[in-house]
């Protein structure tokens, strides 16, 4: 098992939020289930986000929890193989012929526009 100061120095993806209701912002890490803060400015939520990251893994570490290392980008290839119907292949094909774009452009857009909708 790493030590506290091994898991502090690995690359933790940290998600900060504007909360549009109370105001400032809300910072969480994916990797780190439960690891939660806010701040009034981005600066406070950042320097909370780094005190909550080391108060979490060190009551993890000391319960004896265990600790799950950053998820790597070096595990995706950036591919999937996906089989669709092909009347959708055929409007997917048509929309990106309209819009100028390969296929694959498009449904890369397709995938981010929604992806960004649903946070």
């Amino acid at each position: 098992m790493k030590t506290l100061n091994e898991y502090l120095a690995l690359p933790y993806r940290m998600e900060l939020v504007k909360d549009p209701d109370e105001g400032g912002f809300v910072v969480s890490f994916p990797d780190l289930p439960g690891c939660i803060t806010c701040g009034e400015t981005l600066e406070a939520a950042v320097a909370n986000a780094a005190d909550a990251k080391r108060a979490w893994l060190q009551a993890a570490l000391e319960d004896g929890l265990p600790v799950r290392e950053p998820d790597d980008l070096e595990n995706y290839s950036g591919q999937f193989k996906l089989r669709i119907p092909k009347s959708l292949h055929r409007s997917l094909a048509e929309h990106a012929r309209q819009e100028g774009i390969s296929m694959n452009q498009y449904c890369v857009y397709l995938l981010s526009r929604n992806d960004a909708a649903a946070r």
